[in-house]
């Protein structure tokens, strides 16, 4: 038998000695001491599982610090999860610093958990690094076009993610600010970012000082297609889209601003269609600025 053969099978029958004793001792005494921490961490282990059932953006922290030496082990743990090439296509922008928080506010249209979090984490979409590493090493990189972008900002939103997830087990709080991407030119400016890296998240992060409710989620088999896309038929919208429309705070949102419908308030007020498209042209120059665009693409008109 083949030494890795052998070693297989011993981790085998290690497991099965495990799990029999694991099942006797639970019988003979749920205080014995190995079962009793055995039971303990399978307990915990669930209880974090079960972080994503409350997941919940927290605006609000606490003036508790959050260590540098916690941040840089979720850092590490974090940089686990999935990417292209094992390439690592990101990198992390730590602010603490309330001067520079303040010169970020504005690209987050002022929201005041920019300046109230003890930190500021902008995750970027990185290609600067891998360049660079690979011309030290006698290689000429090909990252600095829109696919490339794609590709590092894939990335940096899996370890923002990740990161999320972490943070939840650590029982800190943070806010998911989609607005890096809205005013990305007075973020590159501030944190100086170099060509071929762009923003593409923010995180403020602290330790919470509230508690608010669970937001609304649409169900599963509305986004969930079996074999092919299933487009959808109007009597499928008003099923999915039901509870969502009859939340008391959704039906007040409507009354408020006026309108006939939800839909209404997102595409006449929140996420209007002259937003989008101003907010567009600003991000599509700073990918140009950055190196992930070529100048051209600023006067070329695409074709339907």
């Amino acid at each position: 038998m083949r030494f890795g053969a052998k070693v297989r099978k011993i981790e085998s029958r290690t497991k099965q000695i495990i799990h029999f004793f694991s099942f006797r001792l639970k019988k003979q005494s749920s205080s014995f001491p190995f079962w009793k921490t055995y039971r303990i961490f399978a307990e915990e282990k669930c209880s974090k599982m079960k972080n994503l059932d409350t997941r919940r953006s927290i605006r609000k922290y606490t003036s508790s610090d959050v260590s540098e030496e916690l941040l840089n082990k979720l850092f590490t743990q974090a940089a686990r999860t999935q990417t292209m090439g094992n390439l690592q296509l990101y990198s992390v922008v730590v602010t603490r610093d309330p001067k520079i928080k303040e010169q970020l506010a504005p690209a987050h249209f002022n929201q005041p958990m920019v300046t109230g979090a003890p930190v500021v984490l902008t995750i970027c979409a990185d290609f600067n690094r891998t360049s660079f590493w690979a011309r030290c090493r006698n290689a000429e990189p090909g990252y600095d076009n829109f696919l490339s972008f794609i590709n590092a900002a894939t990335d940096a939103l899996l370890y923002t993610q990740t990161l999320c997830n972490l943070m939840d087990e650590e029982g800190l709080g943070y806010c998911y600010l989609g607005t890096t991407v809205y005013q990305p030119q007075q973020i590159i400016d501030v944190l100086q970012l170099p060509k071929l890296v762009m923003p593409v998240a923010t995180l403020t992060v602290g330790w919470p000082d509230e508690e608010p409710s669970l937001s609304d989620r649409l169900p599963t088999e509305s986004f969930v297609h079996q074999e092919r896309y299933n487009d959808y038929l109007g009597q499928d919208i008003d099923n999915y889209y039901f509870n969502k429309e009859h939340l008391p705070e959704n039906e007040q949102f409507v009354r408020i601003n006026n309108k006939e419908t939800l839909a209404q308030v997102f595409t006449d007020i929140r996420y209007t269609r002259k937003d989008n498209e101003a907010l567009s042209a600003e991000l599509i120059k700073a990918l140009v600025r950055q190196d992930f665009l070529p100048h051209t693409v600023l006067n070329a008109k695409v074709s339907k």
